[in-house]
């Protein structure tokens, strides 16, 4: 099967260096007004900092100092005059309260902006509460969003307690994640970690998230995604999917996740897909050198998605998953059957491989169960393989 290969993939440590030792103009957002009271909105400092920075015929660094920034929604628009563009944050960028906005914090058609550390503060204690009382509520922000842009990177970030999805990459292209710190309370609701889609070459590595949803999502239209040392949990594991929710939708290919820790999370690695026609697809992914800590669904494909079994009952899905393969994935699971595969009776999972799996269920071995579901197994595979 086609694997992306790892040289796109691996950042160099003269790639860092580089962006740091090259001399740029510095925008201080203190000289633009700024001022560290968590309270005043601060989104017009911002704002004209990044101007000033988009306009730069060099390269440019927006330098955010120590202390907590209040900013209300605040877009960073391109295509800018220099594409080196590195906003340096120390400090805590805190988001309203309100949860009236989409997106909180948004790169727009940028090309070469490099986010290096500061924490966002999501504020979004007040929304999960809400929600989880079943009151009619705002949906709340994406706390970070890259939109139609290409050549980003997001080092030493961390994120807390996003209303919603923590960062987005949607509709980028050559994406680098390093080092990310995420943060939400285990119940609450839509709190995606990270999420890509319509995206390709897109590198998440050495990064912790917990969560109350996905840890890393992944969404139509995404190709070449390398996701490595990552610690998921609480949450609800990494998934492709859902996917298959138009007929007409981009599929997902070419991923690889591997030397990822799951621990007491809802799933491990997940494939999902509505329950009904499309003409989308998931093929070429790899899952390797995972380990499994107390995980409900260590593996899983669910083809039979239908969120409050409306719009979907008595259909079958549409995508069509082949060359799926899981290597060395071992540890603990929470239920007794630790593999499920749940394919589409009109289109069955073809080319799943099982390679070295030993998954058990308080001491004891866990069961698998298959459903319309192809493939092969070899070497040590415990459950014994239903494929």
């Amino acid at each position: 099967m086609a694997i992306p290969s790892t040289p796109f993939i691996l950042l160099p440590l003269f790639f860092f260096f580089f962006f740091f030792s090259v001399s740029s103009t510095t925008f201080n957002i203190v000289d633009f007004g700024a001022k560290p009271d968590s309270k005043t909105d601060m989104s017009k400092a911002f704002e004209e900092a990044w101007t000033s920075a988009c306009r730069a015929s060099t390269a440019a660094t927006i330098y955010v100092p120590k202390g907590r920034y209040y900013l209300s929604t605040t877009t960073f628009n391109g295509p800018c005059s220099n594409n080196d563009i590195t906003m340096h944050v120390d400090g805590t960028l805190v988001a309203p309260s309100d949860y009236g906005v989409e997106n909180w914090i948004t790169f727009r058609h940028v090309d070469g902006v490099s986010v290096f550390g500061g924490v966002l503060d999501g504020q979004g204690a007040g929304l999960w509460d809400c929600k989880n009382s079943h009151k009619s509520c705002p949906l709340g922000a994406t706390s970070l969003e890259f939109s139609n842009s290409k050549n980003i990177i997001v080092s030493g970030l961390t994120s807390l307690n996003s209303q919603m999805f923590h960062i987005v990459a949607n509709g980028c292209q050559n994406v680098k994640m390093q080092g990310i710190k995420i943060s939400a309370a285990g119940n609450s609701p839509n709190t995606d970690g990270i999420h890509v889609a319509l995206s390709s070459q897109v590198t998440i590595i050495s990064s912790s998230i917990s969560t109350g949803d996905d840890c890393i999502s992944v969404g139509p239209g995404t190709s070449n995604l390398w996701i490595e040392n990552v610690a998921c949990g609480p949450g609800h594991g990494i998934s492709i999917g859902s996917l298959g929710k138009d007929v007409e939708e981009d599929g997902v290919q070419n991923v690889t996740v591997k030397t990822t820790t799951f621990t007491n999370t809802q799933n491990g690695v997940r494939i999902k897909t509505w329950g009904k026609p499309s003409k989308g697809f998931a093929r070429n992914i790899l899952f390797q050198d995972i380990i499994m800590n107390n995980v409900q669904n260590p593996i899983i494909i669910d083809q039979n998605y239908c969120p409050n079994n409306k719009g979907c009952p008595g259909q079958v899905s549409g995508v069509e998953i082949s060359n799926v393969s899981y290597q060395n994935i071992h540890g603990t699971s929470a239920t007794q059957v630790a593999m499920k595969f749940d394919c589409s009776s009109k289109f069955p999972c073809r080319g799943i491989t099982l390679e070295d799996v030993k998954l058990s269920y308080k001491n004891d071995v866990a069961e698998a169960s298959c459903s319309n579901a192809d493939g092969t197994a070899a070497g040590l595979v415990q459950p014994s393989s239903c494929l």
